[in-house]
């Protein structure tokens, strides 16, 4: 009798749509994109295919701008964006990518394959997504 679990890979609980932004923008832009977007991270491009993808969130901002009584107009989101980040790839079993989220405290990991974000996956997708479909 054959018991191994079935494997629920990153891509199967990853989110496609997310959002992105220039670091040159400053953090008042992002805030607004956030806002429109009901988000509370954004992927920071990447300014030439030598660079390194990076992400600003909220927390970013409260912890760098609000609590430092900065302007958002005034601060560029390169200033206080995190990068590099910790990627995971697609076909990563969702089982190990909790536990990267859990050794490093991750909030949202990129989903990249052949060099370019697919997707973003977060520690809600899987959870909710990931392990629904191992319950049920």
């Amino acid at each position: 009798m054959n018991t191994t679990p079935a494997v629920i890979r990153v891509r199967d609980v990853m989110k496609t749509d997310f959002s992105t932004i220039d670091g040159i923008a400053t953090v008042g832009d992002a805030l607004k994109k956030m806002k429109s977007r009901k988000t509370s991270v954004l992927i920071v491009n990447k300014r030439d295919e030598n660079d390194e993808y990076g992400m600003v969130t909220s927390g970013d901002i409260a912890r760098h701008v609000l609590a430092k009584d900065r302007a958002p107009d005034r601060v560029n989101v390169f200033e206080i964006m995190l990068k590099p980040l910790i990627s995971v790839s697609p076909d990563m079993d969702i089982r190990y990518c909790s536990r990267l989220f859990a050794r490093y405290d991750l909030v949202r990991a990129p989903v990249i394959e052949n060099n370019i974000i697919i997707g973003v996956v977060s520690p809600n997708s899987l959870v909710l997504d990931g392990l629904y479909r191992i319950i049920r």
